[in-house]
């Protein structure tokens, strides 16, 4: 299959596409496509709706910062409000490309060892274009998040749930345990179809299924931990 093929073939036949992938894994063109849908992301998100709203929108929901910072002079926090807002785009710019790669770096060795102790003759390579690929959903929840920032008023669009495909959209931010509020949030619809893509990348590739969610949900409760314990 040549690369766009397999692009398509992931949406519409992902059994299909995926055994060719594990045939001849490579991992360069998902991998690029997604960090750069998400820079788009981030980029519109600060120019439309501007980081400043992102931090003021952190202080009424978020008891502990709004704590530390009320501590602060006036002046000073004016001073730390506006440093934030004018480098948080080339922070979320990084955290994209380097949580992104890492992210399925680590997910794919974990995945390596579960299939190895499941005896399958799969490598790590494989194991990593599979991840790559099945992260494809992730540029469509980009785009409708883009749609929904220009549909919504700019007060109103938190960029931690753009879309609010989740039971986190319908929790309360301030009140309610930031535990829960973050594992709700992020088993969203596109996490669940990229969980299914893994599951069917590593069935077609070797045959059986495995645990391919257990990456997603290591990462998840750690957020969720140091999410409740820094709010």
């Amino acid at each position: 299959m040549h690369e766009f093929s397999r692009l398509i073939g992931v949406f519409l036949e992902p059994s299909k596409a995926f055994v060719d992938i594990a045939r001849r894994p490579t991992w360069l063109v998902p991998l690029l496509l997604v960090i750069v849908s998400g820079i788009v992301f981030y980029t519109v998100f600060g120019q439309h709706v501007t980081w400043g709203r992102f931090f003021q929108h952190q202080l009424e929901t978020n008891p502990k910062m709004a704590e530390r910072m009320a501590q602060l002079p006036p002046d000073q926090r004016a001073r730390t409000l506006e440093m934030q807002a004018k480098f948080a785009g080339y922070g979320a710019d990084a955290a994209v490309v380097i949580f992104t790669g890492v992210a399925m770096l680590v997910s794919a060795g974990i995945v390596l060892l579960i299939v190895n102790a499941m005896g399958a003759a799969l490598k790590f390579k494989q194991i990593f274009s599979i991840l790559a690929y099945a992260s494809l959903p992730v540029i469509l929840k980009y785009a409708l998040g883009i749609v929904v920032m220009f549909l919504k008023n700019p007060d109103d669009f938190n960029p931690n749930n753009p879309v609010a495909f989740n039971f986190g959209a319908f929790m309360d931010p301030i009140n309610g345990s930031k535990f829960l509020l973050t594992i709700a949030t992020a088993v969203d619809l596109f996490a669940i179809w990229t969980l299914i893509l893994q599951a069917t990348g590593l069935k077609a590739a070797a045959g059986k299924l495995f645990a391919a969610a257990t990456p997603f949900v290591l990462f998840i409760l750690i957020a969720a931990a140091i999410a409740g314990l820094t709010s």
